[in-house]
């Protein structure tokens, strides 16, 4: 396997920033908000629409019982519901109720509302737009791991 200069170096590079942003991001969350994977499985059926369990997991690369017990306590929350299959009846299909809907959007604007600030305070326009160059690919990395 040939890499190209640097490659390995940028990977790790972005490894490190990535889990670094994300821990720093589940830190700075107020206790009783949602947890991380709650919030993630919420966003996946905002952004893709209705699913399964089984697809969730698979989506986020982990058990489809870890996926499962996630699940199971957004629906306690009432922030997803489960409705039949109608090709499969076996299968339930996952939906974001109304509530659910504003919670993702709400987890969303607290923690974008953050970055904001950090971008605005901190950072120059020519490297915001680096960085709005850069979530595309960033995202697309994520799809492919």
């Amino acid at each position: 396997m040939s890499e190209a200069p640097g490659v390995r170096e940028t990977a790790n590079r972005l490894r490190v920033a990535i889990g670094a942003f994300k821990r720093r991001a589940q830190e700075a969350s107020a206790a009783g908000e949602l947890s991380a994977p709650q919030l993630t499985a919420l966003s996946r059926l905002d952004r893709l629409g209705p699913m399964t369990t089984a697809g969730l997991a698979r989506r986020e690369q982990i058990t489809p019982q870890a996926m499962g017990a996630t699940v199971a306590s957004l629906e306690k929350l009432g922030l997803v519901a489960r409705t039949a299959d109608a090709a499969d009846a076996r299968r339930s299909i996952l939906s974001l109720t109304p509530e659910g809907l504003a919670a993702v959007r709400s987890g969303r604007n607290a923690m974008t509302d953050k970055v904001t600030a950090a971008l605005e305070e901190s950072f120059t326009d020519a490297e915001i737009e680096t960085l709005a160059d850069a979530a595309p690919l960033i995202e697309r990395l994520a799809d492919l791991l």
